[in-house]
């Protein structure tokens, strides 16, 4: 453990140390993008909370990590990622229909809204819309439809220690028991997990990136990224981000896995009480600088 003191924070920075001058390397790289993270958030009048993990070295820094923020939209990740664990275990299929009825239209960010009552579409289909469009009718049906208490327990089994989560979207009286809240910690281990193929199993994790990455709302981390096809590496993308986003006014959250050539860096950035233009830009920026760190060699 390298504690590094300043009057701003107090950095943890964990390293899994190894006899090689490439991690040694990586790890001076690591805190000059903590250095530029730093000095992004210090005349921020908001709250912050950063998880930053770089999965090729090991390397991971913490802000307020255990800080409890209104989720929004993020919750939309462990959601889907108990309904996967219902797919992997039959009680649901993900070629199920799902029929849209007229009560439980929500509104808000998404498309089932507007669609015709009756209309039926394939479990897929309502998660791919909860995810990529953040559409609120396709999280309350799967929330039908796996329950409150299944996600809870998903949360649980993944180490989801801090976060908590009660409510439907959109609802005009909340649960009494509580809000849905996240930590840095919690999604970044969420996350760290998927990435890796360790979450519910290998194949629904691939299946879980493979969705984020398909996410429409790029206008927080990546926004200021180059296009991704602007150079290609193999036939693959100059970059990708499998990400999700979630914002009410105040709070503004982004939330994802960075896939630069070889490199894979979780990022779970949280912020509230914040002008939201300024945390936009914040956030905008510290997806600049983890993007340019994930380009330089280690």
């Amino acid at each position: 453990m390298l504690s590094i003191n300043s009057n701003f924070l107090k950095i943890n920075l964990i390293i899994v140390y190894n006899k090689t001058k490439r991690m040694t390397r990586g790890g001076w790289i690591v805190e000059e993008l903590i250095g530029k993270v730093q000095k992004l958030i210090k005349p921020s009048k908001g709250t912050w909370g950063i998880v930053l993990e770089d999965l090729n070295t090991g390397e991971k820094w913490e802000h307020n990590e255990q800080e409890l923020f209104y989720a929004a939209s993020v919750i939309k990740v462990p959601i889907m990622t108990a309904v996967f664990k219902a797919v992997e275990s039959q009680q649901l299929s993900l070629t199920d229909l799902v029929r849209l009825e007229k009560d439980k239209y929500v509104g808000g960010s998404g498309v089932l809204q507007h669609l015709t009552t009756g209309t039926s579409l394939p479990l897929l289909d309502i998660m791919l819309l909860m995810i990529i469009q953040s559409d609120n009718t396709a999280t309350n049906l799967l929330i039908d439809l796996v329950g409150v208490e299944n996600i809870q327990q998903t949360m649980k089994e993944a180490g989801m220690e801090y976060s908590t989560f009660y409510n439907k979207l959109m609802l005009s009286k909340p649960n009494p028991l509580g809000s849905n809240r996240i930590a840095a910690k919690d999604v970044g281990i969420l996350l760290s997990k998927m990435a890796q193929g360790q979450l519910v199993s290998e194949q629904a994790s691939k299946q879980m990136i493979d969705m984020l990455k398909k996410q429409q709302v790029r206008d927080c981390l990546p926004e200021k990224l180059p296009s991704p096809y602007s150079n290609f590496n193999n036939g693959m993308p100059a970059w990708e981000f499998a990400n999700k986003t979630g914002w009410i006014p105040g709070t503004r959250h982004d939330v994802g896995v960075f896939f630069v050539g070889n490199r894979k860096l979780v990022a779970t950035v949280l912020s509230e009480k914040e002008d939201d233009i300024l945390s936009k830009r914040i956030l905008s920026q510290i997806g600049y600088e983890i993007y340019q760190y994930l380009c330089k060699e280690v």
